[in-house]
């Protein structure tokens, strides 16, 4: 009888609840309690770790389909993006919601739509066909977006980007917040003429722009408007926007630091000062925004920059999300703004004096 059971249990099939039963010496309804989250007030806790002993012994896992039929669910939520080949940051908020999936048994299934709104619309429908208990939809940079059809009929979370209608929650980097964080790591090295280059009018811009005068106003310092200039989010960029602050200007005329829309436009920025023979951070100070891997930490000299929190948005979403799943309630279509924290290298000192 017992090389029976032993056979059962340890056979070349997959373990059964019913094995790990019959090796804890349990009844199979008691197995069934610690997987499903119904242990606590059923089970003592010795019981629930012997059984928990004898499913790791026999490596059992529980079934997601049979578990998913049960709850109603899938097991699964679903993720639309619109570039995440395209995006160097798209990794991250990936890895942030994948991970949380994960956490709480869940899988992720991603979709690029390559910023088609037909495919978008597609794509959520296929979700939806596929019994998904959820959706994120992400964009790559922060903008207002149009809901794709079909998100209203599930839970659904934006992350990085904000309804058009306002309809459903988001989750996005406190821009604003994240502009006066920029100031003041040049105000705290006691800078007082300072400039920001690149950016358009797009969100982000607006915002960091903000905060950025925010800081300034609190200390009672105002930029010229010809030393904040839009040039866009390249290289080049900030390559042309530094020439027109720097340039020909007398040393004691000109910004001892510069607030760049992003670490793209920095590098253009040092770029320029280095083709002027302007010493960084010796007689200018750079400070660039989003931490961009591959990049930030290898220019001449490595940059200070504020970091965009794409894990913590997707962590922060695929959370929201599943206490939507679990709980039944569609969370309310509030904005939720995340932390963009200071990665402090080489290229911010102290103000030269004059």
């Amino acid at each position: 009888m017992g090389g029976t059971e032993e056979k059962q249990a340890t056979g070349s099939g997959r373990p059964t609840s019913r094995d790990v039963a019959r090796l804890a010496g349990v009844s199979h309804t008691a197995v069934s309690f610690v997987f499903n989250g119904r242990a606590e007030g059923n089970l003592s806790p010795a019981t629930q770790e012997r059984i928990r002993r004898a499913a790791a012994e026999l490596g059992y896992r529980p079934d997601p389909v049979a578990r998913g039929l049960r709850r109603r669910r899938t097991a699964v939520i679903g993720l639309v993006t619109d570039e995440i080949a395209s995006s160097p940051f798209a990794g991250r908020l990936l890895r942030g919601a994948m991970e949380t999936a994960w956490d709480s048994e869940h899988l992720v299934l991603t979709i690029d739509s390559g910023g088609d709104a037909a495919k978008e619309d597609a794509a959520v429908a296929e979700l939806l066909d596929r019994r998904v208990d959820g959706i994120i939809y992400a964009a790559m940079s922060l903008r207002r977006v149009r809901v794709p059809e079909g998100l209203h009929r599930t839970h659904s979370v934006l992350a990085n980007c904000l309804p058009e209608d306002d309809s459903l929650p988001a989750v996005i980097p406190a821009e604003r917040a994240g502009g006066r964080t920029a100031a003041r790591l040049l105000l705290d090295a006691g800078h007082r003429q300072v400039a920001m280059v690149g950016g358009q009018d797009d969100i982000a811009s607006v915002d960091r722009l903000r905060g950025f005068r925010d800081a300034l106003r609190a200390e009672g310092i105002s930029v010229p408007k010809e030393w904040v200039v839009r040039t866009g989010g390249e290289i080049s960029g900030g390559y042309e926007g530094a020439t027109r602050v720097l340039d020909g200007v007398p040393a004691d005329r000109r910004p001892t630091g510069i607030f760049c829309y992003n670490d793209r436009v920095a590098a253009g920025v040092l770029h320029a000062a280095s083709r002027l023979g302007i010493a960084v951070p010796g007689e200018l100070s750079v400070v660039g925004y989003d931490d961009q891997e591959h990049m930030a930490a290898f220019l001449t000299p490595p940059l200070t920059t504020v970091a965009l929190p794409h894990r913590e948005m997707g962590d922060a979403a695929a959370r929201l999300l599943l206490d939507a799943i679990d709980t039944g309630r569609t969370p309310p279509a509030t904005v939720r703004r995340l932390a963009c924290p200071v990665v402090s290298r080489a290229s911010v000192g102290p103000a030269p004096r004059r």
